[in-house]
């Protein structure tokens, strides 16, 4: 993972433009239901983040294309769902994945509206309750006014602790680069704890 990270890091040094768009799609592809649990986004998006503070990549400019990233794929996810309705949600590829569309379905159950803006910070469930919003028919109105500010407070959440990260390395070492997959690992973890976290307690949930 740390070379693929590293190799991705001196594309996106080199190539300005197309770093814009890798944000993007890494956005994108984990809003996508059961692709969103392969595809490490959030990894990436830190990962990348981490350029701004050298002024390889621009704040807004990262800002802007991970937001832009995960509303295309959460809208397009929503109205798949609000389109084929419940007979989504058992058919390919969701069907090979019946625990976490029955997670995702509890979790939007639990939660009403609320679950759009919890789920964006809860992998891998990001992935499936925005298809599973539209499939049990939430209103579009309420769904995007949930979704969008969810996004808007997700994108920097997931891009300030990176240029925070680079910025506080290259003034300690002068070689942040190199750290650069230690500190996505790191977040991963995080992420990963906040999950655990919320697995433990909806057991302790469904127990009483």
């Amino acid at each position: 993972m740390n070379a693929v990270l590293d190799a991705l890091i001196a594309f996106a040094s080199a190539h300005r433009e197309l770093a814009y768009l890798t944000l993007f799609t890494a956005a994108l592809l984990e809003a996508v239901p059961v692709l969103g649990t392969l595809v490490p986004g959030s990894t990436i998006i830190l990962a990348l983040s981490a350029l701004i503070p050298g002024g390889q990549l621009d704040l807004v400019g990262v800002l802007a294309a991970a937001a832009a990233g995960a509303a295309l794929g959460d809208g397009a996810a929503y109205w798949i769902g609000h389109r084929q309705q419940r007979r989504i949600l058992s058919a390919w590829p969701m069907a090979r994945y019946p625990e976490l569309v029955a997670r995702a379905e509890a979790f939007f159950v639990r939660f009403g509206g609320w679950a759009v803006l919890f789920a964006r910070f809860v992998p891998p469930i990001r992935a499936f309750v925005p298809i599973t919003a539209g499939a049990l028919q939430m209103p579009p109105a309420r769904f995007f006014a949930i979704n969008i500010p969810a996004i808007l407070l997700w994108a920097p959440a997931h891009v300030l602790p990176g240029v925070v990260a680079a910025t506080a390395l290259e003034q300690a070492h002068g070689r942040w680069h190199h750290w650069l997959p230690v500190v996505a690992g790191v977040a991963g973890v995080v992420v990963l704890a906040g999950w655990l976290l919320w697995r433990r307690r909806r057991g302790k949930a469904q127990a009483t």
